[in-house]
């Protein structure tokens, strides 16, 4: 293997470490079945759509891009008294650099939950699916293509390995629990909501590799998260929370708050205005990243807007720019009105 491809290979795998090994995302609580399988289905609704968009490192080169979809719906809620199935489905894919090294996943996840009492929910979640990974043949350069004064990619690699995609099953499973107090009274905003959760990712610890020289197990992630919606009496919610992952000897820190303010509130007499929210705030990737944070809500939808002001010891290179990140939800019904038929288990 030469040296031009080895060091392509290594900013790439350097990059995956550095995020734990998996793709994430600044917006955690727009993207809730890639943080934990048990919170598939937690929601104030009965079916939700969910689409990602990252694009990370345009600053130094060719960026590295991510697409996710998400859907998941609760199911039993009305037949089931204290008990309910949530079933969902995580779909994305990830380019990373010159070499287009590429992650395809595709899952199911499956989540029962239990209503401990009128304030509490448990919910387990198992998450199934397939990954596909790939190089890209175009970024490729050799030194034997090397002319004498610079690339030339007429001559040829003199290079008869291959990187071959590969594929593997992947099993992840998680824990979550809920605690939701509602508003005292129609005239007074008080509510508390309150959840947490653990997951395993790569439970079976697939083994993968481009070069059947070089098979290594991919590590078992662990994720803990935590997070809080607190009314202040007022139009005013603040919204703390917190996410922790390792995998490996690596590990990555994600904190912050959003300060949530109900712009209108849906008439109760025509049902002509729509309720409508607006979220600012920021996260603290630890030793990484500032990201601020905005996000709107109307009605059924939402869209969130980050960007992450890169803080490391890359930010020489980047002057701080790393990267923006785009969420789009669609809740039905309506996740507003009290009385909406999804569990209180939300995740904010």
């Amino acid at each position: 293997m030469k040296k031009p491809l080895l060091i392509g290979i290594t900013f790439a795998c350097m990059y995956n470490q550095g995020v734990a090994q998996d793709i994430h995302f600044s917006q955690h609580n727009m993207a809730p079945l890639s943080v934990n399988p048990a919170l598939t289905g937690a929601f104030n609704g009965d079916q939700r759509v969910i689409l990602n968009y990252r694009d990370q490192w345009k600053s130094i080169g060719t960026p590295f891009r991510t697409f996710a979809l998400s859907a998941d719906a609760g199911l039993m809620k009305k037949k089931w008294k204290n008990s309910s199935l949530g079933a969902g489905l995580f779909v994305f894919n990830d380019k990373a650099g010159d070499l287009d090294m590429g992650i395809t996943q595709a899952s199911l996840s499956l989540s029962a939950f239990i209503k401990l009492d009128e304030q509490q929910n448990f919910s387990a979640g198992l998450q199934a699916g397939y990954v596909q990974r790939s190089i890209g043949s175009v970024g490729q350069m050799w030194d034997n293509q090397f002319d004498g004064t610079g690339y030339n990619p007429s001559l040829s690699s003199g290079e008869t390995g291959t990187f071959s995609s590969f594929g593997f099953a992947d099993v992840s499973a998680g824990l979550a629990w809920s605690y939701s107090s509602s508003a005292s009274d129609i005239a007074t905003n008080d509510e508390f909501r309150a959840n947490a959760g653990i997951a395993f990712f790569h439970a079976n610890q697939p083994k993968q590799g481009f070069l059947t020289t070089a098979i290594d197990k991919l590590h078992l992630k662990y994720a803990a998260h935590a997070s809080l919606y607190i009314s202040t009496g007022t139009s005013l919610s603040l919204v703390p929370s917190a996410i922790y992952y390792r995998q490996g000897s690596l590990q990555e820190i994600n904190a912050g708050m959003l300060v949530r303010y109900t712009i209108t509130e849906e008439s109760h007499f025509t049902g002509f205005i729509k309720e409508s929210a607006v979220s600012i705030g920021g996260r603290y990737r630890v030793g990484d990243a500032i990201i601020p944070q905005i996000m709107f809500e109307y009605a059924n939808y939402a869209i969130g807007i980050s960007y992450d002001l890169n803080i490391s010891a890359l930010k020489t290179a980047t002057n701080t720019r790393g990267g923006i990140e785009i969420s789009l939800r669609y809740v039905n019904p309506n996740p507003f009105r009290k009385h909406a038929s999804g569990s209180n288990m939300k995740f904010l």
